[in-house]
């Protein structure tokens, strides 16, 4: 790829705050310009705050040409605006999120849905699947792939700082007090210690856990972890999102090519009315820049 580094952008469902936060990023002064951001995807008449089929299928169009582009080389990376996934359901979009939806597209099978803002960055091994199937979905190999996929993210990101030494992950527990020894379950015992001795063998991270959940993201948030390893969606995301609510950023690690997405959703209870805050747009697009000119981390 000749010239500056191209990244796509999808604006997401065209009736929610997508196309308006994109917008005021950007425009925005503290945008990244390394790099040349392209919206792409058709575009039309829509009245905010109310989704359609239509506006439905123009996001699935645009998710179709960013990864068209991307495999072809023409994009260097993408960010992806939120989507209305009941109506993306509808117009054929089957899959849980837009994480899975490039994963599919590029064929990996290996990929961890990452979120990073303020403070925190925490790695899901579990993601979107109720919770009464967290249990039966953890396993080594996931909880493996996530903490190394997490280790090297946090190496890319802070190889250039001054801070030296290996990434120092935490790996929470499953249940309350991780466990108790035990008491309260016992998947911190039989499967997630095991994995935390695993981890450390492979030498590229220092990990330690299973810690309990309601203690180490206050410890991650005052420098003791550089990442969080977190066993199912939420758990990662309400301490995120109460660190870093407008500047979160969704990042899927283990993808060819870097993929960010702000962390929130369409909010058509308040698009086109002016209220919507494009700081966590930014900080996507400036993360898919950063990504984009250091290469993605080595495939596991």
């Amino acid at each position: 790829m000749s010239g500056p580094l191209r990244i796509a952008v999808t604006v997401g469902d065209p009736a929610g705050i997508g196309p308006e936060v994109a917008g005021m990023a950007l425009g925005s002064p503290d945008l990244d310009r390394s790099c040349l951001f392209e919206i792409v995807g058709p575009s039309g008449p829509v009245q905010p705050g109310h989704p359609t089929i239509k506006g439905a299928k123009a996001a699935f169009e645009a998710l179709e040409a960013a990864a068209s582009g991307l495999l072809e080389g023409r994009y260097a990376a993408v960010v992806t605006g939120p989507i209305h996934k009941a109506r993306m359901r509808e117009v054929g979009f089957h899959f849980p999120g837009q994480t899975e939806f490039f994963a599919q597209r590029s064929q990996t099978t290996d990929y961890t849905m990452c979120l990073t803002g303020g403070p925190l960055t925490v790695a899901l091994v579990t993601a979107h699947v109720p919770y009464r199937e967290v249990p039966e979905n953890l396993s080594p190999r996931a909880i493996l792939r996530t903490g190394l996929q997490l280790a090297d993210f946090v190496a890319l990101r802070t190889r250039q700082t001054e801070r030296a030494g290996a990434p120092r992950i935490a790996v929470a527990g499953l249940n309350p007090h991780a466990g108790e020894e035990g008491l309260l379950g016992g998947e911190e015992v039989a499967l997630i210690a095991p994995c935390v001795q695993q981890l450390n063998a492979d030498g590229r991270a220092v990990f330690s856990g299973p810690w309990s959940p309601d203690t180490v993201f206050y410890r991650a948030a005052q420098g003791e972890f550089d990442g969080v390893v977190c066993m199912y969606h939420d758990q990662g995301l309400i301490p995120l999102k109460l660190f870093a609510f407008h500047e979160g950023v969704n990042v899927t690690l283990g993808l060819p090519f870097p993929r960010t997405s702000p962390d929130h959703g369409t909010a058509f209870e308040i698009a086109g009315q002016g209220k919507a805050h494009p700081g966590s747009m930014l900080a996507a697009l400036n993360l898919a820049a950063e990504l984009a000119r250091k290469g993605q981390p080595k495939a596991l």
